[in-house]
């Protein structure tokens, strides 16, 4: 599925709507430093935002205030890349799918696996690329543990553990953080998007869901420190925390195998380097962590103490997804991460929403 009039040779014309957190930290600087993709177009009416996008990517960036101004000239882009607000998601992924142009969604897709399903309906009867930016599944971490399972380091897995965890004691507001069922705020949708995203990819289906929703901190709206239990169809158990409100922070992944456990603590460093201005390069090295906080693979004894064999964290690599994107494009290449995978997700969000509130295992 291509559904680009892109001629080989001449970059894809890509317009981003949104530039808050997402576009501008991670969207904007990915696409512009991919190969074959050029940013054409930043929808944004903040005067401030454009200046700071001005100021990074020069005068052949051009601006539009509203999404409209996209569809009146669909037929000069070839791509359109959803950073907005998730309450805007749906209904700006159909007005691109409908006028066209093929569609990258940032996570999460859909507020529910009945739109999100709706949507990849819509772009499959269009013959267009929808996909979803699932960027941790380029973390360094991931790839790393990937790696262990691919050649079976770890034996049969027993148990994953996955901790998206922060200690951030105010609430900082925004839609991000709203009560509003709407907004699709929260931290379950959120980062929940995530670590259930690596969860299926990792160990398959889920046969059932628990979990545990709390709202902490004084002037919380929605949740901010989230269990999350899947028991997969091939009987591993995923146990997932996303918390706002996590004063010490526990190991980014525990997985425990019948022959080795695999721990790692630390975040990939690729999203506080986006946020320090620091920009993917062919020339310099991307995604790279110290040596100090590689992870272990061991058994018997904890890696505090010294068990296990330090494990070299592969680099992280955001910039693949873009140029994936690229290749599906220009080539007919897989999407990277699809519309039915965001949608099995979703239903494993929806399961955990409906066990929070009836407080018991939800079987999909």
């Amino acid at each position: 599925m291509t559904g680009t009039t892109g001629t080989t040779g001449t970059p894809l014309r890509v317009a981003l709507i949104g530039y808050g957190l997402a576009g501008s930290v991670f969207h904007a600087p990915l696409i512009a430093t991919t190969e074959g993709l050029a940013l054409d177009t930043i929808v944004t009416s903040n005067p401030e935002r454009q200046e700071q996008a001005r100021a990074e990517f020069g005068d052949g960036v051009s601006f539009a205030a509203t999404p409209e101004e996209l569809w009146a000239r669909a037929d000069e882009l070839d791509l359109i890349v959803i950073a907005s607000p998730n309450k805007t998601h749906v209904p700006l992924a159909t007005v691109a799918l409908k006028a066209g142009l093929p569609v990258v969604v940032d996570k999460p897709l859909a507020g529910t696996a009945a739109e999100a399903r709706e949507l990849a309906a819509l772009a499959d009867e269009r013959g267009l690329l929808l996909s979803v930016f699932q960027n941790r599944r380029w973390d360094n971490d991931f790839l790393t543990l990937r790696k262990l399972l691919d050649e079976g380091e770890l034996g049969d897995v027993w148990r994953f553990e996955s901790r998206f965890e922060r200690w951030r004691p105010q609430p900082k507001g925004g839609w991000r953080e709203s009560g509003d069922p709407a907004e699709i705020g929260g931290l379950l949708y959120d980062l929940g998007s995530h670590v259930v995203d690596q969860a299926l990819v990792l160990f398959g289906p889920a046969a059932s869901v628990y979990a545990e929703t709390d709202v902490r901190r004084p002037g919380a709206q929605t949740d901010d420190d989230t269990f999350i239990a899947i028991t997969h169809t091939n009987g591993v158990r995923s146990h997932l925390y996303v918390s706002a409100t996590t004063a010490q922070l526990g190991p980014r992944f525990r997985v425990l195998g019948s022959a080795a456990g695999y721990v790692k603590h630390g975040l990939d460093p690729q999203e506080a380097d986006l946020r320090e201005g620091r920009r993917p390069d062919a020339s310099a090295e991307w995604g790279v962590e110290p040596e100090a906080l590689w992870g272990r693979v061991g058994s018997g004894e904890s890696p505090l103490t010294g068990g296990g064999r330090p494990e070299p964290t592969l680099p992280g690599a955001y910039p693949a997804y873009y140029a994936a994107i690229a290749a599906a494009l220009r080539d007919g290449a897989p999407n990277p991460v699809t519309a039915q995978e965001a949608a099995a997700a979703l239903d494993v969000l929806e399961a955990a929403r409906r066990s929070a509130t009836e407080g018991t295992a939800v079987s999909l």
